[in-house]
């Protein structure tokens, strides 16, 4: 086996020719049997096991960069640097991540796990790289998916400027996580097609190749001029035009092609982009038929491809998608706005019930808030079904283009608080916080499946900007029998009694229970208050609260810093309120990969923890 033969990064380049095939097949191999198990993304790894040979064939690690975009397909690269063993713990608590860290190897130049960054980080490389007088390799690779988003675009246009080496590297599969939409897929696509150019560009070399002495000059002149041979076939390249040498399309699967371009491009002085073809899924006929549901898979079966813990029960994200397509019925202004997400927001049903208002902008969160902006302008009702930590993406937009004209768009926030094995990047840890201190913005969190339900309807139904945060994974259903009506601003008291006052907001109400039980148990009387509403907060139940209650413990899935306790203590130091209020949230910090659960468990947001921490500072 020539994976074992990997150890450490450079081991690969003392293969070659069919070695490097056969060892795309055995970690191709070892991907889909590693994953089966673990969970993890499946297809877009799958898709660039030969492109990563090629890039650490080519290039030296740790003194070359390689930069990935998003980094969800970095598990070639960390099996080629030696991190083989470590897949057993992929994405769990204290194991290898599923993105790369920085400190977690030195050949990871970046921390990733957000779309469209690497061109940006890739060039500050550069720059930096040529103010210390270095003398490194600096490649960003970027999928055709991640060329949808702006920030993309700006450092383009930065790049363009370069007349230093600078390597673009783009993975083109015509994917992101659902089919790719827009202008860029579109042209790109018509690059995949244009089998004139290619063959026309070929024929062109070869009869220059033959010419003695000054063919092999004219070629290379016709190559790397922006009035080229592309320009002659294809006028109006779209990268030639900006100054961004373009080479390819390129076979992804076959490594010394891949080779031979990449070598080219290290020769370019200035910005060079290298166009690669790959198949999303590549060697596993259920991701290559699926690529989407692959793209994040959980444990699964390899003879049939179906996951190995199979769910009847329905997410948050479930709740959501129905009600949206009821209510999509019942209110024919109302449209749905995702940022390349339909599937993984739950808006695949509805935008086949209604593809006349269905909008899929790509991967462009700050477009997409401008977007539904302008809808509601016009008097359509959008609701911006997003991720958590995605939605930061858009804050300034938020503000400005949503809250300051007091616009009627909905922003649906799933994955809101912990979500688990893809760690730091995608934990949904501060959205109150950032969402609860702009004006004009009514923000609520459910505690079950069938206040999400009630929230959506109202949200729909009210007027100015509203937002809904949910978390990921199994809805929960219980207190179905206390199912008070939305009210504007109101907090439902679930369980009224004295000495102790939980106020839990959301997912924490679920957790709040077991705490209240285990409370009682000791004789301690506990009421049980369902925030709702995180903005504006419920003052008039806080006055309530003070004269029967020793101690009032907030309870939230989001950092400290700017979140619902701090509203609460904030309310009663202005009223001078003599009320003692713990705050149990996350720590203002970042936090790692791993089973929700246990990440409950080590930030002290689980049942025991808080209950523990009550008894012991309080009581």
């Amino acid at each position: 086996m020539y994976l074992e033969r990997i150890k450490a990064p450079g081991d690969v380049k003392a293969l070659s020719g069919q070695e490097l095939n056969d060892l795309a097949a055995e970690i191709r191999e070892f991907l889909i049997r590693s994953i089966s198990e673990t969970g993890g993304h499946l297809a877009s790894n799958l898709g660039v096991v030969e492109l990563t040979i090629a890039l650490h064939k080519v290039f030296d690690l740790p003194k070359d960069k390689i930069i990935w975009d998003v980094g969800h397909q970095s598990y070639t690269h960390k099996i080629l640097t030696g991190r083989r063993e470590g897949f057993d713990r992929l994405r769990k608590f204290g194991g290898l991540s599923g993105f790369p860290k920085t400190k977690e190897s030195s050949c990871d130049a970046f921390d990733t796990g957000h779309s469209s960054t690497s061109i940006s980080a890739g060039l500050g490389y550069v720059c930096g790289r040529d103010l210390n007088h270095e003398d490194y390799s600096v490649v960003s690779v970027i999928g055709d998916g991640a060329l949808t988003g702006g920030m993309a675009y700006e450092a383009l246009n930065n790049a363009s400027r370069l007349k230093t080496n600078f390597i673009i590297v783009l993975n083109d599969n015509n994917m992101s996580i659902s089919e790719n939409v827009g202008g860029i897929s579109s042209y790109l696509g018509n690059i995949r097609t244009a089998q004139a150019y290619t063959s026309l560009k070929s024929d062109v070399h070869n009869v220059l190749n033959q010419v003695p002495v000054y063919g092999d000059r004219i070629a290379k002149k016709i190559s790397r001029t922006k009035q080229g041979l592309k320009q002659l076939v294809i006028p109006g390249m779209y990268f030639e035009d900006m100054d961004i040498t373009y080479l390819g399309p390129v076979d992804g699967h076959n490594i010394s092609q891949v080779m031979k371009v990449l070598k080219e491009a290290k020769r370019v002085n200035g910005p060079v982009l290298v166009h690669v073809l790959t198949v999303k899924g590549k060697g596993f006929s259920p991701a290559e038929r699926m690529p989407a549901r692959f793209h994040g898979a959980e444990p699964f079966d390899i003879e049939t491809g179906l996951p190995k813990n199979w769910k009847h029960k329905a997410t948050w994200t479930d709740v959501f998608s129905t009600v949206m397509c009821k209510m999509g019925a019942r209110e024919p202004r109302l449209a749905a706005v995702t940022a390349a997400m339909p599937d993984g927001t739950g808006l695949k049903r509805f935008r086949k019930m209604y593809p006349d208002r269905f909008f899929d902008v790509g991967i462009a969160e700050e477009h997409a808030v401008t977007f539904a902006a302008g809808l509601a302008e016009t008097g359509i009702i959008p609701v911006f079904a997003v991720y958590s930590s995605f939605l930061q993406r858009g804050f300034d937009q938020i503000i400005h283009d949503v809250c300051l004209q007091n616009l009627h768009v909905v922003f649906a926030v799933d994955r809101a608080g912990l979500v688990g094995s893809d760690g730091e990047t995608h934990q949904g840890l501060f959205d109150l916080s950032y969402l609860s201190m702009i004006p004009n913005l009514c923000l609520m969190a459910p505690k079950n499946k069938w206040e999400l339900a009630d929230m959506l309807k109202y949200a729909i139904s009210a007027s100015g900007p509203m937002a809904i945060r949910y978390p990921r994974g199994e809805a929960y259903d219980e207190l179905k029998e206390l199912r008070a009506p939305i009210r504007y601003g109101k907090a439902e008291i679930l369980y009224d009694e004295k000495d102790i006052a939980l106020i839990a907001c959301g997912s924490m109400v679920k957790t709040a229970v077991e705490v209240r039980r285990k409370l009682r148990e000791l004789g301690y009387g506990c009421t049980l208050v369902n925030a709702r509403f995180v903005k504006p907060v419920d003052e008039e139940m806080l006055e309530y609260l003070r004269p029967d209650h020793r101690l009032i413990v907030t309870m939230e899935e989001n950092v400290r810093s700017g979140g619902f306790g701090e509203k609460v203590l904030d309310y009663y130091n202005r009223v001078r309120a003599d009320v003692n209020v713990l705050q149990i949230a996350l720590p203002d910090d970042y936090i790692e990969h791993g089973n929700v659960d246990v990440l409950k468990q080590e930030t002290g947001l689980d049942a025991d923890s808080v209950f523990r921490a009550i008894i012991v500072e309080y009581l």
